[in-house]
């Protein structure tokens, strides 16, 4: 006869040992149902970070009169409309809940463990099992009647204020980073001259010059690249740059793409301090044309089609200087403006090449702006990266502290 599998869990606080009872989701939590147009705070979809279960703006303006579901501090709102898409909260005050949410109120449990169970892989297959294909939503009948793992009270509430700290810690090292990303974008308003003036905001001390108006097409010998498609190998020794490679950030995304030296595309071998720029996009939101890659190492990219190639007159024109300029939002307006097409946009750089820009006429002032913007990316690099490790911590121990 073969021994029952205990339930519990791989991972859990010292002095805990018993197995975890069986509950009904139905039985922790109770699904509220009150309609109301209250004078009361009011949370849609679109005012939750989804995945995070923090809100992206301050709650408390909006106040209406707008017909939704009440809830209360310590209810847990769950969105069941395309549940794949973790729109989930924690409500530190009472409210409206407009949209297709569910609105739990723990019962036997804490809020926090309540809160953690609806993110944890047990909770989210059943969810997922959704019905309607355009409109997908989580079933009731099924979340309601499915029976999950749950410890007494103690440890429950100690795995949730347990990852309530790790929620704490990761919204710290967001904070951080926004204001990273909010001061790089005000230094990038005030250091480059606006509208064709010729005088920056902001300038390091020394500097007192005029900038010099200087085309596109002045920064450099320009080269079109053309179709490599067919040269693609697994395991070859280029990293391919494709319309893909480009990203909001402006740092290249590896999409596994590689080719080999070929007649092909030898010509399309990049030096280290050449530039980049994709020449579409395949949204209509202009976010990523126009956007300009700085190649860091000889020897290990090439590029491919509607991608501009730039080998940077160096006498006149730093490289790193450049690639902070033509991504800067306020310079990279005037590719979106001159951007065709509806669903995919695209440039020809024969009308963009003509497009002005001022720039500094000294290298030492163009240094300088680069080593700042090279210093802030760095930061926002770091902490990203620390955001993104706490992110898998978080994951990882969801899988390892529920059952």
């Amino acid at each position: 006869m073969s021994k029952e599998k205990r339930r519990v869990p791989k991972l859990r606080f010292p002095g805990f040992t018993e197995d975890w009872e069986q509950r009904k989701f139905k039985d922790i939590a109770f699904k509220r149902g009150k309609i109301s147009e209250a004078d009361l705070p009011y949370v849609e979809f679109e005012d939750i970070n989804s995945g995070i279960g923090t809100l992206n703006k301050n709650i408390s303006q909006k106040v209406g009169h707008k017909k939704g579901l009440l809830f209360e501090a310590g209810d847990v709102l769950f969105g069941k409309l395309r549940p794949y898409l973790q729109n989930w909260l924690l409500c530190q005050f009472a409210g409206i809940a407009v949209g297709d949410f569910w609105v739990l109120q723990p019962q036997n449990v804490s809020s926090a463990f309540l809160y953690y169970l609806i993110q944890s892989e047990a909770y989210q297959s059943v969810a997922n099992i959704s019905s309607g294909t355009k409109m997908p939503r989580s079933s009731w009948p099924l979340v309601s009647e499915t029976l999950f793992s749950i410890p007494k009270y103690k440890e429950a509430n100690m795995i949730g204020e347990f990852f309530l700290l790790i929620d704490r810690t990761i919204t710290l090292h967001q904070r951080k980073l926004n204001n990273l990303k909010l001061k790089k974008k005000a230094l990038l308003q005030k250091l480059f001259p606006k509208n064709e003036e010729r005088y920056p905001e902001l300038r390091f001390p020394g500097f007192t010059d005029a900038w010099e108006q200087r085309k596109l097409n002045d920064f450099g010998i320009a080269t079109g690249g053309t179709s490599i498609e067919s040269e693609f190998v697994d395991g070859g020794t280029y990293k391919v740059i494709n319309i893909g490679s480009y990203s909001e950030e402006s740092v290249y995304n590896d999409q596994g793409l590689r080719v080999n030296k070929t007649d092909k595309t030898k010509s399309r071998i990049l030096n280290k301090y050449d530039l980049t720029m994709i020449l579409n996009d395949k949204t209509a939101s202009g976010n990523i044309i126009g956007r300009v890659l700085l190649i860091d190492q000889d020897n290990t990219y090439v590029y491919n089609q509607r991608t501009e190639r730039i080998e940077v007159d160096t006498k006149d024109f730093l490289p790193m200087f450049l690639y902070h300029m033509l991504n800067a939002p306020e310079q990279r307006k005037y590719i979106v403006k001159a951007s065709q097409g509806n669903t995919q946009i695209y440039v020809n750089w024969s009308t963009i090449s003509n497009i002005d820009y001022m720039i500094p006429q000294l290298l030492l002032e163009q240094e300088k702006i680069a080593n700042l913007f090279s210093l802030i990316n760095k930061d926002i690099t770091l902490h990203q990266r620390k955001l993104d490790h706490l992110q898998l911590q978080k994951k990882a121990l969801l899988q390892q502290m529920f059952v």
